[in-house]
């Protein structure tokens, strides 16, 4: 069975560190990370993700920009997202609210095993 592919784009290199190891050791997964969103789209070409965890306040190129993105290019548009926010609620952040359209969002600090179940609904 093909490992399912998981690309996580978050400006948090620790974070996200942490979240390829655990992802990999499940055995589940091929994770790669991107931490800066300028390069996001290029990343997601290359290494065809089946899912993509983003965070939503990142400098450059914020995770609403990069999902629209996304959900507009015919060669990305079959990949999934979950948001990642450290924040709570859309009025902090004045984030439109199409992004719930555009993705699942869950808050960090991240349980993981709400995260994998996440994944899995998302996935299949």
């Amino acid at each position: 069975m093909d490992k399912r592919k998981i690309l996580i784009i978050d400006d948090e290199v620790v974070f996200i560190t942490i979240l390829k190891m655990c992802l990999k050791r499940t055995g589940n997964y091929e994770v790669r990370i991107e931490n800066q969103s300028i390069n996001a789209v290029a990343t997601m070409r290359d290494f065809k993700p089946d899912l993509i965890l983003l965070d939503i306040m990142m400098p450059e190129k914020n995770g609403n920009e990069i999902a629209a993105y996304v959900q507009n290019d015919k060669g990305l548009k079959h990949i999934k997202i979950v948001f990642l926010t450290a924040v709570l609620n859309a009025e902090e952040i004045g984030i439109k609210a199409d992004i719930a359209a555009r993705g699942v969002v869950i808050s960090k600090p991240v349980k993981f095993d709400r995260l994998i179940e996440c994944i899995e609904e998302q996935l299949n």
